[in-house]
């Protein structure tokens, strides 16, 4: 049986420090040397970035060729509006809202299959599994996430979105909120209603 996420976690707090140092102030400060023409400014954001990037890209479109594709539009758009970032939520909930709406932007031109293929598990499970354990546990966990990533697939979309961001890109309930710009509550309702169709898919995969 595959384990999923109880939501027991604790949501991550807002830090709000008293010194002009916060993360927010160093995010306003590189986008304004973005908009006054320093290029390392923009090379900052893309090393930044780019793996978190790519991940969502290749976990949401499902091989690696589409989620190159995806990044470069995604870093296109961000290079042509991250001068318009005020600073409401972090740098980074703001990348990953403008990734997920270019993923969703694709997938309707292309009607992209909603199943991820095999390397999408592959790259989820290179980054979760322990190196130490053995050759058949590695076996078993990679039978084990492309069943899971089968059945996340399948799920539909809204409901897929919040239990990537959550379960796989580990963002709290209010980064997920302001990613998909809905309520903290309908965050809730999307993953435990998505968590428990995987539980059922995964139940019945097991019969």
């Amino acid at each position: 049986m595959i384990a999923l996420g109880s939501g027991t976690r604790p949501m991550e707090a807002i830090d709000i420090a008293d010194g002009p140092t916060t993360e927010r102030d160093d995010d306003l400060a590189l986008v304004e040397r973005h908009r006054h023409g320093d290029p390392a400014a923009f090379d900052e954001i893309f090393e930044r970035y780019q793996r978190m990037v790519f991940n969502l890209a290749l976990r949401m479109s499902g091989n690696r060729e589409e989620a190159a594709d995806l990044s470069q539009e995604i870093f296109l758009r961000i290079y042509k509006h991250v001068g318009r970032f005020k600073g409401r939520s972090s740098l980074k909930t703001w990348v990953y809202r403008v990734a997920m709406n270019c993923c969703r932007s694709r997938r309707a031109r292309k009607r992209l299959p909603t199943q991820p293929l095999p390397e999408a598990a592959d790259q989820v499970l290179e980054e979760l599994q322990d190196e130490t354990s053995s050759p058949e546990r590695r076996a078993l966990a990679r039978d084990a996430g492309r069943r899971l990533m089968r059945a996340l697939g399948e799920l539909p979309a809204p409901f897929r979105e919040a239990v990537v961001l959550r379960d796989i890109e580990g963002l709290s309930y209010l980064e997920i909120a302001e990613v998909l710009r809905v309520r903290i509550g309908t965050v809730r309702s999307r993953i435990a209603r998505g968590r428990d169709r995987l539980r059922d898919a995964l139940e019945e995969d097991d019969r």
